[in-house]
């Protein structure tokens, strides 16, 4: 028996790594960033176990040497002050072990959301309860700085229960490795900053943000692969914004909203994440509540957005998905089942289909591949 388990798991064994974030105690009964071997081939995965044990690190981004990785920790104290913090690791690439480097300040608290940038010298992060957003310096170790820049936001928009104060909530880098878009929940607007590598700072662009509706809670966000257009999932609206953009001056302009919802969907629900696919053709977008992913498909004309499918996400708050490397599965967490599901994509339509066996983790919440 042992045998045949081993030969069942043996196409697995040179799979890529993917890397899962969790919410932990006391919300969940996960340690913190678990690993599992991903088969392209099939969407089946194999469990590494516990690779990291830290508290909340609910976002991950992995550096473009692919020799490391950095987490957030979703946590408001931070050595006796009132911050997140950021985490580097070392990461093995045959077992998938990670090794602490160094953990640092996000500078203000609740961070929940990191990218690192091209040159591998600067990773940003979104802080959701100080709304703000900070950059650090990478050293040639992989190791942190402490803050380089930090941006507190301003402001409030019209719904008094959530949006009384910024609520930085993503960060997305363009192509050309100039901008920085950042989603703000609270204030209803996407802030745009540029980006020094050289020095890891960021600054306020010129204009500095654009809006969307009030009252519509702006969370993430993706970038077409053309950097022509931009689309941002509302929270609160549970809609999709589509912009022109201008990847050379940071400037936004709206062209239209989709909801991400039934038309005939009565109860509460708000949305998580988005992506695109590699090609520019199809958007995906996660709903919390009516637990799901919607499928659009993209005008190659006006790049407006018309929703082909919403398939169920495989379980309770998908909380975050992604498209893996081969670009043919979307990895969905729901983080109130504690499970992870697999959806094959068929790339003549853009629909999802469920595959797979559902795999067991504490508050799943995003992903990270290496190869």
């Amino acid at each position: 028996m042992k045998l045949l388990a081993a030969m069942a798991l043996a196409p697995l064994l040179s799979a890529q790594i993917m890397y899962v974030g969790t919410y932990t105690a006391p919300q969940s009964s996960s340690k913190g960033i678990y690993a599992y071997r991903f088969d392209p081939k099939t969407g089946r995965m194999a469990p590494l176990g516990l690779v990291a044990e830290t508290p909340n690190p609910t976002f991950l981004a992995v550096h473009p040497n692919g020799k490391y990785l950095y987490a957030i920790n979703e946590i408001n104290e931070f050595q006796g002050k009132k911050a997140g913090s950021v985490s580097a690791y070392s990461m093995d690439k045959a077992t998938g072990k990670l090794t602490l480097l160094n953990t640092v300040s996000s500078a203000s608290p609740g961070p929940c959301h990191v990218v690192v940038d091209a040159t591998g010298k600067a990773v940003l992060v979104a802080n959701y309860a100080g709304g703000s957003f900070a950059s650090f310096p990478v050293q040639a170790d992989g190791k942190l700085g402490e803050a380089a820049s930090f941006i507190q936001g301003t402001g409030s928009s019209i719904d008094k229960g959530r949006q009384t104060a910024p609520h930085g909530h993503s960060v997305v880098l363009t192509k050309n490795n100039k901008f920085i878009l950042g989603g703000d929940l609270g204030t209803d607007k996407v802030m745009i900053f540029k980006l020094d590598p050289a020095t890891a700072k960021i600054t306020p662009n010129t204009p500095p943000s654009a809006p969307v509706k009030p009252g519509s809670g702006p969370r993430h966000l993706v970038i077409s692969p053309d950097q022509k257009h931009v689309y941002v999932l509302s929270e609160m609206a549970s809609t999709v914004t589509s912009f022109d953009f201008n990847a050379n001056t940071g400037e936004m302009k709206e062209i239209g909203v989709v909801s991400t919802l039934p038309d005939d969907f009565k109860g509460q629900s708000t949305t998580a994440e988005i992506m695109i696919d590699a090609k520019g053709q199809y958007v995906y977008a996660s709903n919390r509540g009516h637990d799901s992913i919607s499928v659009f498909a993209v005008d190659p004309k006006t790049a407006l957005l018309t929703r082909i499918q919403t398939v169920s996400s495989g379980g309770s708050i998908p909380r975050a998905f992604v498209l893996d490397p081969s670009g043919n599965y979307i990895v969905a967490g729901n983080q109130k089942t504690d499970n992870i599901a697999v959806l094959k994509i068929d790339h003549a339509t853009g629909k999802l289909t469920p595959v797979g066996d559902k795999v067991e983790v504490g508050a799943p919440v995003t992903f990270a591949f290496i190869k």
